[in-house]
Parts: C-alpha cells; sequence; structure tokens
C-alpha cells in the first residue's frame, strides 16, 4: 500500500509541474501577444488552484499546530506535571501506600507487568523527597503551617525552662519497625523499615505476601514466627513521624527542644505494638528498660520524671504502674511511683476501649474502610481484601488490648446507653445490630447484640488461638470490690483495665486527661449476614452445612466443617436523618474521631474521682479541646483535636511545657461535651 501511495503522489506532483509550466509558457505568450483570452483564462484557473493549495497547507500546518495543545502527547505530560505539583502541595505521606496499591491493580486489570527490580530500594526515595521538598519556598509547604517552635517561644520569653525530665510513650502504629531478620528468606529487608518509611510503601507494594509474613506474630506464642524477627525502632526518630512530613510526636519534641529539652533530659520509649502487654516485657524487657531510665533520669536530674502517652500509650504506662511495684516483676513496691513520677499526661487516651477494635477482630472493617469512595474501596478490597485484613489484626495480641471495657454498665444494654440522645431513633447500648429485614432472611438466632454479648459473639467468630490469647492476657470486666481489686495487683491480665486495678498509692502525682471532641466517631455498627463459609473457628450451627459446593467460599475442609456465616459491616446502609446518624453502616457518636468519648473521658471525670480505683486521691485534671480545624490546612493546623493531630495542637503543647517546666498548676479543667452528665449515667455502683 506504501508504494501505491507513493506513486500516486508523484503523478500529482509531476501534474501540477506539468501545469505550472504551461502556465508559465501562457505568461510569456502573452507578453509576445501570441495567446488569446481563453487561454489566459486557462492560465488563471492554474494559478488560482496553486494558490488554494498552498492555503491549505498553511492551514494544515496551523491546525496541527493548534490540535497539538489538545493530543494525548500535549495532554497526558501536563496532567502528570500538574499531578505531581498538586501532590508535593497536598499530599499526606500517610496516603502514599495507597497510590502504589491502585497503581498494581490497574496494571493487573490491564494485563500489564512489570519488571522486578530486586537490588533497588526505593527507600531512598525518602532523601530525595527531603532534598526536594528542602527547596519549595514555606509558603507552599503545608506540612509546615508556621507553628514551629511557636509554643515553646512563647514559654521561653516568660522565662520558664526545663524543669523534670520528660519520658513519651507512643500510641498504637506510632513506632516504626525494623527487620532484625537474617534467615535467607527474610535478608534482604534486613534493618530495613516493615512499619513505616517509604520501604513499608516499596513492600507493602509488589511484596505484600512477605510483608504479611513478616509482621505477623506466632498465632500460638505471641512472639516471633520461625525465620522473622522484627523490633521496635529506637530514639526519638521512632515515633517523630511516620512517613517523612507525615509527623506524630515531632511538633511536641519541636517545643520541648525550645525550652532546653534534649537527649539528655527526653526519652521517647518506643514499643512494638504489635505484643501483647505482658510479652513486651518477656520478649524485649520493655518495662525494665523504662523502669531504668526512669530511675537513670531521677538520680541524674534529682527530679521526679513527667510521662506523656498518647493513645494505647495510656494502658501500657497503666500496665506498667501495676509491673513496677509488683514484687513478682518490677520489684519497685508501693511507693516507687510516688517516689519517681511528678505528672501523667494521658492523651486521648484509650482508657475503656475502643469500638473500631471489635469491628476490626470480627470481620477486618471499621469506619476508615466502609466510608471510603467506591473506586478506593474496590482497590484496598482486592489489594488487602477483609479477611487478610482481619487475619493480620488478630495476630496483634498487642491491639486486643483496646477491647471495649466494662461490658454493658458503661456501654448500655438494648434499650440504654449513658451518652444516648434524648431523641435517639436507636441506642448505641446495641454495639452491633441487624436490619431486621437481614436477620430474617437468613437466621433468627442472631440478634442485635450489646457490648458483652457482641465482645462473645466476636470471640466465637475467631480462630481458637485468638480466644486463648484473649484469655491468658486481658480481662475486660468491671471490678466494685475493693478486697478483690488489691488483689488484682498479682494478676497481670488485669493491669490494662482501669476498672479491674488501682492508681498506684502517689498521693502527691497530678494526673491530667487531654482529648479532643467535635468530631464525629464511630460508635456502633449495622452488621449484615452471608452464606456460610470454610473458616478456621467455631461453627455457627451444630448442623451448618453448604447447600452446595459453590456455596462455600473457600477451600473445603475435612467433613465440611468447620463453618461459620460471613459477617460484614452493613456498607449499603446510610440514614444521616436520624439520631445516631448511620453512615455506610456505621453509627456515629462522640469523640475524637477514632475513641469514642465515654473511653476518654469517664475514668476521668467519674471513675478516678472514687476511692475504689484512686485510693490516694491523686488529683485529676480533665482538659477537653474542641475540634476546630482550618479547611485549608490538611491537618487541621493549631485547634485540630483530632486523635492523632491533636499532638500538634498549640493548646495541648502548651500544657506539656506548662507541666514540664514546673508551672502544672496552671492547667485548669476544661470542659466542651457532656461527658460529666454521661458518666454519671455509667453504672458505677
Amino acid at each position: 500500500m506504501t508504494s501505491i501511495d507513493d506513486a500516486e503522489t508523484m503523478l500529482v506532483r509531476r501534474r501540477r509541474g506539468s501545469m505550472r509550466a504551461d502556465s508559465d509558457s501562457v505568461v510569456e505568450d502573452l507578453k509576445a501577444g501570441k495567446k488569446g483570452k481563453g487561454e489566459l483564462s486557462a492560465a488563471k484557473d492554474v494559478l488560482r488552484e496553486d494558490k488554494e493549495v498552498a492555503k491549505g497547507k498553511l492551514r494544515e500546518k496551523e491546525n496541527s499546530y493548534r490540535q497539538w495543545f489538545a493530543t494525548r502527547r500535549f495532554l497526558f505530560p501536563l496532567g502528570i506535571f500538574l499531578g505531581l505539583l498538586l501532590g508535593v502541595l497536598l499530599i499526606q505521606p500517610v496516603d502514599i501506600p495507597d497510590i502504589p496499591a491502585s497503581l498494581a491493580i490497574l496494571l493487573s486489570e490491564y494485563d500489564i507487568s512489570l519488571p522486578e527490580f530486586p537490588q533497588i530500594d526505593l527507600s531512598g526515595l525518602e532523601v530525595e523527597w527531603r532534598r526536594f521538598t528542602g527547596n519549595i519556598p514555606e509558603i507552599w509547604k503545608f506540612n509546615n503551617d508556621g507553628r514551629e517552635f511557636q509554643v515553646g517561644d512563647e514559654m521561653a520569653s516568660r522565662g520558664l525552662t526545663a524543669v523534670f525530665p520528660m519520658v513519651l510513650i507512643p500510641g498504637v502504629v506510632s513506632t516504626g519497625l525494623e527487620s532484625w531478620s537474617t534467615s535467607p528468606e527474610y535478608r534482604t529487608f534486613f534493618r530495613q523499615k516493615m512499619w513505616g518509611g517509604f520501604h513499608m510503601v516499596q513492600q507493602v507494594t509488589f511484596n505484600k505476601e512477605k510483608w504479611m509474613a513478616s509482621l505477623m506474630l506466632d498465632p500460638v506464642t505471641g512472639l516471633d514466627p520461625a525465620g522473622a524477627k522484627v523490633r521496635a525502632a529506637e530514639g526519638i526518630d521512632a515515633a517523630s513521624s511516620f512517613i517523612h512530613g507525615y509527623w506524630i510526636w515531632s511538633k511536641i519534641v519541636e517545643n520541648l527542644a525550645v525550652v532546653n529539652y534534649d537527649t539528655n533530659n527526653l526519652f521517647l520509649a518506643p514499643y512494638d505494638w504489635r505484643l501483647s502487654y505482658y510479652n513486651l516485657e518477656e520478649r524485649d524487657g520493655y518495662y525494665s528498660k523504662l523502669k531504668a531510665m526512669i530511675e537513670g533520669f531521677k538520680k541524674r536530674q534529682g527530679k521526679k520524671v513527667v510521662l506523656t502517652a498518647h493513645s494505647m500509650g495510656s494502658s501500657v504506662l497503666l500496665y506498667f504502674f501495676k509491673w513496677v511495684e509488683s514484687p513478682l516483676h518490677g520489684g519497685g513496691g508501693p511507693e516507687w511511683v510516688e517516689n519517681h513520677v511528678e505528672a501523667v499526661i494521658s492523651i486521648a487516651g484509650t482508657h475503656l476501649g475502643v469500638a473500631k477494635a471489635m469491628a476490626a477482630f470480627l470481620s477486618g472493617e471499621m469506619k476508615d474502610t466502609v466510608q471510603m469512595n467506591p473506586a478506593a474501596a474496590y482497590v484496598l478490597e482486592r489489594f488487602f481484601s477483609r479477611k487478610e485484613r482481619g487475619k493480620l489484626f488478630r495476630s496483634w495480641p498487642g491491639s486486643a488490648s483496646m477491647w471495649v471495657k466494662g461490658g454493658d454498665a458503661v456501654w448500655g444494654n438494648h434499650t440504654f446507653a449513658p451518652d444516648d440522645a434524648p431523641d435517639a431513633a436507636h441506642t448505641h447500648g446495641e454495639l452491633i445490630a441487624f436490619r431486621e429485614a437481614l436477620s430474617n432472611s437468613h437466621d433468627l438466632d442472631v440478634g442485635n447484640m450489646t457490648a458483652e454479648q457482641a465482645g462473645t459473639w466476636v470471640l466465637e467468630h475467631t480462630p481458637t488461638t485468638f480466644q486463648k490469647m484473649m484469655e491468658t492476657n486481658y480481662s475486660n470486666g468491671m471490678e466494685r470490690d475493693e478486697e478483690q481489686l488489691k488483689k488484682n495487683n498479682l494478676d497481670h491480665r488485669k493491669w490494662s483495665n482501669p476498672l479491674e486495678v488501682q492508681l498506684p498509692y502517689a498521693p502527691s502525682m497530678k494526673y491530667y486527661c487531654v482529648y479532643g471532641h467535635g468530631k464525629e466517631t464511630e460508635r456502633s455498627y449495622w452488621y449484615a449476614r452471608g452464606e456460610f463459609e470454610h473458616d478456621d473457628t467455631l461453627a455457627d450451627a451444630h448442623d451448618a452445612v453448604c447447600s452446595n459446593s459453590s456455596d462455600c467460599r473457600t477451600d473445603r475442609a475435612p467433613l465440611d466443617l468447620p463453618l461459620l456465616r460471613r459477617s460484614w459491616i452493613d456498607a449499603e446502609y446510610t440514614d444521616e436523618g436520624v439520631y445516631p446518624k448511620v453512615r455506610n453502616g456505621v453509627k456515629m457518636g462522640e469523640g475524637d474521631g477514632t475513641v469514642s468519648l465515654l473511653s476518654l473521658g469517664a475514668m476521668c471525670v467519674e471513675g478516678w474521682k472514687r476511692k475504689r480505683w484512686n485510693p490516694a486521691g491523686i488529683k485529676v485534671v480533665t482538659v477537653e479541646l474542641p475540634h476546630r480545624p482550618i479547611p485549608s490546612i490538611p491537618r487541621g493546623g493549631a485547634n485540630t483535636s483530632d486523635h492523632v493531630d491533636i499532638l500538634g495542637a498549640s493548646a495541648l503543647n502548651e500544657i506539656i511545657l506548662k507541666v514540664a517546666t514546673g508551672v502544672g498548676h496552671e492547667v485548669e479543667e476544661q470542659f466542651v461535651s457532656n461527658i460529666t452528665e454521661y458518666a454519671k449515667r455509667v453504672q458505677w455502683d
């Protein structure tokens, strides 16, 4: 076809050349008077045709030049450039793991594969990211909004300086975890971040199975699985940022540094949050190290220590107090805390547990997963399914410490919950509920469940190894007998539950509860039920069998047992016209976006005001910070009180620095919620 087209083009060119030659001869003949008017008209036609051809070519060039701006060759690179620019300005590093996941799904959908580069370490991108963002003008850095060192400068201007040594205890998933595995299958991970940092993004994207295997703990021992060894990163950097740019503790460290804190009087106590509290000492000697650090500070500085804990760190600290006093463990005796601890600052403490932990253990879901947009939800489910997430959550005994505590006495019954609104259409007391149409269509033996009933149901739907782990490590009830509370000082299973142990006998110690309020928080759930499937848990019924092989969603087990029904948050159900609001199957309540208000404040304003749980009468000061984010700042700015972002709030940093510099008496109670009213409705007696 190409040769034919070329021949036609050649003939056209020859014809036009011949016509031009004829026109030239006609013009010459006219000048000599040899030609007539007819021939002159023919010459004009030829010239007119040549003129139109020339204009057409010029027009084609102009159009092609204009159309190039509407072609993919221009728009695609332009889109990439604008996307990168917006990414630098707006994207948060916590969102980065979603990008490779989305890319991986798209590539698989279009059957596009990328070559493997086992020798390339993408964690080096972090260095380049820092170098690149370092050259961006400060006004465009949305992660830095001008608050750096601001609170510290204000305190220093008053002449305040470091008085008490400070120990910071991070929350769940805050601490970076790195691999120390030397076995051949994990050797390429050696000293690489398996949690936190860009190396984690690389492994989750391109090596998910090996990454999961390295982070999962042995289901029987709760310790390292065969061949894998992952440990908490050390130093202040271990929990300063999750990924560079997404700060966690760095704002607090910056402000403390202004008032003369450094590594000589400031210590961040990172820990492997996957481990049960008991195994933190058994495997890593965590409490022994923490005790030695506090004693060392007291000896060198001559001052007691201020302990500042965030989220799950508050429960770890409560466990530590019992451990250090116990003659069977720390051996510090009943006066150790009084002699070594000046104050405790609990930030967004998960004192009475977190509802989302129950959903995560049951079905691998929570508000964050079911309220994603459909495209993101599809990517997540394809890349990291509910079943995989649930399996990973249940392999981390540390996260089980956030199981809701106090049962129905705290969280309510079938008709009432302490934090219900007067005009509530449905009570939060039913932690897990089913819409009537769905429950009738499957099995009537499962109805709406309170916290205690839901706890039992979740355990029935988890492997026996998880059940044994819960039994041997945690207790989630309420103990009202003071003599039994004293006996619990020797039972480590009770130590993370403030309702089953007493605060240490430290009458001079101050306890500050600081948390946010004003952000909708998941409080209870609507669930749906499906068909039976094979699993490694107990059967839902003694005669549970699949009607045919296609109904069983997983590989068939011997004798078709055990079986259970699939359960998931009813994400199709949304009704924002009722109270509590229902959004994608999640009933919203009050809190800081992660932890419910009851868990954050009930012990602070009521439980620890009672001698039963606070025999020394430790002064407890509660400060609620209203959630007032600035929309133009990605993480809310100085007045946010989100569960994590509160660590950068100016009001919180001011409280920490006041306590650290010896003017903690200036911190006064502040309430912006109805927590005092809610707490009085709890069945304490």
